[in-house]
């Protein structure tokens, strides 16, 4: 005798189950509830009072750093060896506040000259370098 087809006849459920799943979810939401508010730590620290009536507005000469197209350098109007104006970068990025390196190169200075400098002047810890310009062309 066969038996008839019915929706139960020993294959594969096509149905999926979901109340273990959203018993295990309950649980860990639950968990998570309770661990939350244990897992933020309440730690004192004094942190710095800020005054911004009080402002430090000491004026910091520049220096003033001038590059002809034979690759002399001239520090403050003064002519400077490449040694001389390492050491004067030296002393200027131990300052604080570090003054600013003003370059002036002339136009047909070469590029390696100026980026050498640039190289010197990092190596020293300048970190405040400008270049000047006349504005025109």
């Amino acid at each position: 005798m066969a038996m008839s087809s019915g929706g139960n006849s020993g294959g594969p459920m096509s149905e999926i189950n979901v109340t273990p799943l959203v018993d295990v979810m309950l649980v860990l939401l639950i968990i998570f509830m309770i661990t939350a508010p244990l897992m933020s730590h309440k730690v004192q620290i004094d942190l710095p009072k800020a005054n911004p009536n009080v402002k430090d507005d000491t004026p910091v000469d520049p220096m003033d750093l001038a590059i002809k197209p034979d690759g002399t350098y001239f520090l403050n109007d003064g002519e400077v060896s490449e040694a001389e104006l390492k050491a004067q970068f030296a002393v200027a990025a131990a300052k604080s506040p570090q003054p600013e390196l003003q370059i002036r190169a002339d136009r047909t200075t070469e590029y390696r000259v100026v980026k050498k400098v640039l190289g010197d002047a990092k190596d020293a810890g300048m970190v405040h370098v400008g270049f000047m310009s006349t504005g025109k062309e």
